[in-house]
């Protein structure tokens, strides 16, 4: 007969680690729960491999309004209303007057125009650009970030190697793979990684006694049931502990940085949500998304949006020029995008607010061996509809996977034997996109 805890479910199973944890140890260990253990590299065969080791994926939750940002349509006022669009430092390519520090930086950044997808609904769209799949009652998808944990594995051993800041926690869900290749949610970028040093109550000989005992309590637990979630403790309990005493655990600190770059990225969540995404990726962490919310604008479109692009203007800007001098650029992929985009027509009853708009939006890609200085893709003249080179949600993400080296036409099987893709069923790279 199976023993009860082959027969809990996930959320209890973790839940008896957790408590397992702060028991024997005296540290609560709740964030290691969703971190990445000792994960393996799968076979990757995918035509050239690029040179990217890390992504940051800057998440503008909410509907992000393409018109008053990226895809500006300055020839057409009834649609674009009161925002003017300025040249940038690429030949040919204007943004937003909301986005100047942007703008000044565009010969790192390719821009997307042509995104498309049919998810007119915040929880679908969000759903479909981390997962690559419509939500299902009988499954829960893996997020494109626990893809890289599972083929790529951990660069840095000593730290987690997914991280989300300012998301929730379903953004660093595992889905169906299961907790080891989870991320680790932070709410706050300036609350570091909570429940992660040993207590000052307990000393180093009292720590070292109860490690013993948890050893020996798994080790006769082991004898008695086989359990593949159940031998996790052995790997939880190696990982704390490396975590614990690791210099890298300062990567999570931003209190160390000067003040003049903590400023330099904005004093907001979103702008030291980016430069902690820095020191992560600095320290070996393979993927981080940072979130930026508010861009749901069916009232006060122009007011919000305008709003909500000071705060990113600066921490995008800054993230990638701060990347460059130090040398991360080059093999980091900085990706930016939304669930979907905002309709031409402007709601002027709505105090000129814009409702949601699937049909096409913009996304942006810099870093790790994407070319800069390009638009890829095209709207008609009200940014309504797709006029060149269509790119899905799938794609986008796929284009992402593909940087890593990851093969996109690799099937991974669920528990019940179904095959997925890290791009979904149809995603596929724009491969072009690379230099």
């Amino acid at each position: 007969m199976k023993s009860d805890l082959n027969k809990a479910d996930e959320l209890t199973r973790r839940q008896f680690m957790a408590n397992a944890a702060k028991t024997y140890l005296g540290v609560g260990l709740t964030p290691m729960l969703g971190a990445t253990l000792a994960s393996k590299a799968l076979a990757q065969t995918g035509g050239k491999s690029q040179s990217a080791e890390a992504v940051i994926f800057l998440n503008m939750h909410g509907g992000m309004s393409h018109i008053d940002t990226f895809d500006v349509k300055p020839e057409n006022k009834e649609v674009q209303g009161p925002v003017d669009a300025i040249a940038t430092n690429a030949d040919g390519i204007q943004i937003s007057q909301y986005l100047p520090k942007t703008a000044a930086v565009m010969d790192k950044i390719c821009l997307i125009r042509s995104m498309s997808n049919q998810n007119g609904d915040h929880f679908r769209g969000q759903y479909m650009l981390h997962r690559n799949y419509a939500p299902r009652a009988t499954i829960t998808h893996p997020t494109v970030g626990s893809w890289v944990m599972k083929v790529k594995g951990r660069k840095n051993k000593e730290i987690p190697g997914f991280v989300t800041i300012g998301s929730g926690a379903a953004a660093a869900s595992p889905g169906f793979f299961g907790v080891k290749y989870g991320g680790v949610p932070l709410g706050r970028p300036d609350e570091g990684l909570k429940d992660s040093t040993i207590p000052f109550t307990v000393g180093a000989e009292d720590f070292d006694r109860r490690l013993k005992l948890a050893d020996a309590l798994n080790k006769d637990f082991h004898s008695k049931h086989n359990n593949t979630e159940a031998r996790a403790y052995d790997e939880l309990y190696d990982e704390a502990v490396r975590l614990m005493k690791s210099e890298d655990l300062k990567a999570f600190d931003i209190r160390d940085e000067p003040q003049s770059e903590r400023a330099a990225y904005g004093d907001h969540a979103f702008g030291q949500g980016c430069m902690l995404a820095r020191r992560l990726v600095e320290h070996g962490v393979r993927y981080v998304e940072v979130g930026l919310g508010g861009w749901d604008t069916h009232y006060g479109n122009f007011t919000a949006v305008e709003a909500r692009c000071n705060v990113l203007d600066q921490a995008y800007a800054n993230l990638l020029i701060d990347l460059e001098a130090k040398g991360l650029l080059d093999t980091t992929i900085v990706a930016l995008s939304t669930e979907f985009g905002r309709t031409p027509t402007i709601k002027a009853n709505h105090n000129n607010g814009r409702d949601h708009h699937p049909g096409a939006y913009s996304s942006l890609l810099a870093g790790g061996g994407i070319k800069g200085g390009m638009i890829y893709g095209s709207t008609d003249s009200n940014g309504a509809r797709v006029k060149q080179n269509r790119v899905s949600t799938e794609d986008f993400n796929a284009t992402i996977a593909h940087g890593l080296g990851i093969d996109t036409t690799s099937v991974l099987l669920s528990p019940s034997g179904r095959p997925f893709k890290i791009g979904g069923k149809d995603g596929k790279p724009v491969k072009s996109l690379y230099s």
